[in-house]
């Protein structure tokens, strides 16, 4: 049995019987309540029909939701800013936001050597050969 059959039973059993019920089944008492849902306010339409519908066109439903592109105004705002970080910071900042993988990763770009020229000219060696092999 549920606790308000019970309660029902006993308030019944106290009209009918004596005056009174024990103190500890008296209807307010400290003991275990349930809790009732209230009712909404307001009339309530069945949803269900279909009556008063607005029927809604998939494309302008697709257009509320489209995604707008906000690049032209964060555009304009990143460039009327002040601050210009350093060529470095940048640099290292994209290579750091970059892809961990090394496919992620561009071919480090290797410095050209540069063809070893000599510092001696010609005279320079006329004038050793001289000096150490002698004249002939």
């Amino acid at each position: 049995m549920s606790a308000s059959l019970l309660r029902r039973g006993l308030e019944l059993l106290e009209a009918r019987g004596r005056g009174k019920a024990p103190p500890g089944l008296q209807a307010g008492s400290g003991g275990p309540r349930t809790r009732r849902r209230k009712a909404a306010k307001g009339p309530k339409k069945s949803k269900a029909t279909i009556k008063g519908r607005v029927v809604k066109s998939a494309i302008e439903e697709y257009h509320k939701k489209k995604a707008v592109s906000h690049l032209r105004e964060n555009l304009q705002y990143m460039t009327s800013g002040r601050c210009v970080a350093d060529k470095a910071v940048t640099q290292q900042i994209l290579t750091q936001n970059r892809g961990r993988k090394s496919k992620d990763r561009p071919p480090e770009k290797k410095a050209k050597k540069k063809p070893e020229g000599t510092v001696f000219t010609e005279e320079d060696f006329r004038k050793f050969e001289r000096e150490y092999f002698g004249t002939l």
